[in-house]
């Protein structure tokens, strides 16, 4: 058995892959210190999530690698990871964290902009003369 569990969580665009080892509750990602990298409360909020649903959130630490997307789609797919490791490492957990939705992957995406129109649905100014 290796000494972390592993989870992969997406969002949009953005792929987090994320590590929990035993410890005392300090989260980073990308190398940095997660209130350094999502400095929002909002987001800080959204990482912290599956942690604190699980009463974890002092006895673990957690690497996490995350690129792609926006701060947002970053901040879910964490989320996403974290709570996918957390099943890796205690099974009982999720029932619980499937209730909250931690486990489901969101599956919207950006829609593609079609030809002859200005973005995915917005047509052009419509001038009648």
């Amino acid at each position: 058995m290796s000494d972390f569990n592993y989870g992969t969580g997406k969002r949009k665009n953005a792929v987090a892959r994320t590590r929990l080892y035993k410890g005392s509750g300090k989260i980073m990602v990308n190398d940095r210190p997660f209130e350094e990298y999502f400095p929002r409360k909002a987001l800080q909020m959204i990482v912290q999530q599956p942690l604190k649903i699980t009463r974890t959130l002092d006895k673990l630490d957690i690497a996490i690698n995350v690129n792609g997307g926006g701060v947002a789609g970053q901040a879910q797919a964490v989320r996403h990871g974290i709570a996918r490791a957390l099943i890796e490492l205690d099974p009982e957990l999720r029932g619980v964290l499937k209730k909250a939705g931690f486990l489901t992957r969101d599956a919207r995406e950006k829609e593609r902009k079609k030809y002859g129109l200005k973005s995915a649905r917005a047509r052009f100014q419509y001038s009648k003369r």
